[in-house]
């Protein structure tokens, strides 16, 4: 029996508080001794794994984490993180995830919100930033006023803030082993005797449950690339035998699409991405350069994953995941959920009545129940009384051939447009196919060019107008 199938006693209904105390060990430990789960530069094996967790969770313990504890993991992808983390949830605590990338004040303002009782950090230097993985050496320490658990969550995270301040995102034990029985379900994802290819962040959603906790749980194993470029991604993928999937997110997929003479990969069965809409043309133009669909999935930090098109027949649809109960609600998707994700937040808006608000913009086709992603509610704005949908004027801008991408935003009254353009494009051209494709209410009164635009530590475009205006004057400001 695979620990797959030894799920679903769980997940027959039962309330997170039944969720067994050892389910990291009988759920994403367990497994032959000697077999690989793990290769972040060198391949690690299941009985190695267990011993690692050991070890960490004899430090944590040093360090006055127990059951009902909080620590917060402050550590790059890497192996020390994978064994500090199911540490900690093998000791019954609470983990708060912060990206390795964040500043030190940003540490401390997540400290402070969010009182941890350990901080988890690396005793070694940060990687370099186009490094997939690095060397870390998790060290626990103690905090002054640190506070146990105020929920039974075993996970904290914080959004990805691509459009202003992050919000604290709480989900139990029971609801990611829920996720990963959605994975088990989905008949395209990896099983065993395949393997993953992660380019995504293990500190967010997609990265953490969809690859590393499912990986594990699967017994699929999980290899990191050493560099994020896009020989180095190519290197990853062909250096195994085994059919192989990868799963990153968008801007992932433009590197590989854009690459020039890829190697033959046989090996490679799909790419999946998620975060944000997908380009138009790009779906096409990854087949084209690899014969293998690029399949998309939607999905939230509050739910994990809520819908797929993993062979790329559907789109722009997406068929939901096992269990999942969407409606449409003013034109806002709306998920069905029995209690709001967000610790200390009553926001009606956000989740009310056991539904929960994903502002995004979509369709639930009454038939099959399809949804349809139009993208965030807050992109519908009033332009001299006529509404605009600043998604379609961006995935206008993205399908030009001289854009490589584009964010589309609304500030003052009026809509703006950061590009980012290959190279030779003439702006003029730029303005004279939107004058042929948009209507003039429609166009952005004012097209800013750089050379590559912001993205979040996840690898999805800001769209923060502040950070925006930042890295166009950054842009345009005379080289000293």
């Amino acid at each position: 029996m695979t620990g797959s199938s030894s799920l679903l006693p769980l997940l027959a209904g039962a309330p997170s508080t039944e969720t067994p105390h050892d389910w990291v060990d009988r759920f994403l430990l367990a497994g032959p001794d000697e077999q690989e789960c793990l290769r972040f530069g060198a391949p690690v094996d299941r009985a190695t794994l267990r011993a690692l967790v050991a070890e960490q969770a004899e430090r944590l313990t040093a360090a006055g984490l127990s059951a009902g504890g909080t620590a917060a993991l402050r550590l790059a992808p890497s192996l020390g993180y994978t064994a500090a983390l199911l540490a900690c949830w093998q000791l019954g605590a609470q983990a708060v995830l912060l990206d390795h990338r964040l500043t030190a004040h940003e540490v401390g303002l997540a400290v402070e919100r969010l009182a941890p009782q350990v901080l988890v950090e690396s005793a070694h230097r940060p990687a370099a930033s186009l490094r997939g993985f690095a060397e870390t050496d998790p060290v626990p320490v103690a905090l002054p006023g640190g506070r146990p658990a105020a929920t039974g969550h075993a996970l904290l995270q914080l959004s990805s803030g691509s459009t202003g301040p992050a919000k604290v995102i709480a989900r139990t034990a029971a609801d990611l082993l829920r996720e990963l029985d959605c994975y088990r379900r989905l008949e395209l994802f990896p099983k065993a005797g395949e393997r993953v290819v992660l380019l995504s962040s293990v500190v967010h959603v997609l990265g953490l449950v969809g690859g590393l906790l499912n990986s594990l749980h699967a017994r699929v194993p999980l290899t990191v690339p050493e560099r994020m470029t896009t020989a180095g991604i190519l290197a990853t993928i062909a250096e195994d035998d085994r059919p192989t999937t990868v799963i990153g997110v968008p801007f992932h997929a433009e590197l590989l699409a854009g690459a020039t003479a890829p190697p033959a990969l046989p090996q490679l069965r799909r790419m999946i991405v998620a975060g944000e809409l997908v380009r138009p043309g790009l779906p096409a133009a990854f087949t084209a350069r690899y014969g293998v669909p690029l399949g998309t999935m939607y999905g939230m930090t509050e739910l994990g994953v809520i819908a797929t098109d993993l062979d790329g027949t559907l789109h722009p649809q997406a068929a939901p995941v096992h269990g999942m109960d969407l409606r449409e609600d003013g034109g806002e998707l709306h998920i069905a959920m029995a209690a709001s994700p967000y610790p200390g937040l009553a926001d009606r808006t956000r989740w009310s009545d056991g539904w929960l608000h994903t502002r995004d913009a979509g369709r639930v086709d009454p038939q099959d129940r399809r949804v349809t992603v139009l993208g965030r509610r807050d992109s519908q704005v009033s332009i001299g009384g006529l509404k605009v949908d600043l998604t379609e004027v961006e995935q206008t801008l993205a399908a030009l051939p001289e854009v490589r991408e584009a964010v589309v935003v609304f500030e003052d009254g009026a809509i703006g447009a950061y590009l980012a353009t290959v190279d030779g494009a003439d702006p003029a051209a730029v303005r004279a196919a939107l004058a042929r494709e948009l209507a003039s209410y429609k166009r952005p009164r004012e097209l800013s060019f750089l050379p590559a635009l912001p993205r979040t530590a996840t690898g999805k475009l800001l769209r923060d107008t502040a950070a925006l205006r930042a890295a166009a004057g950054a842009a345009a400001a005379p080289a000293r």
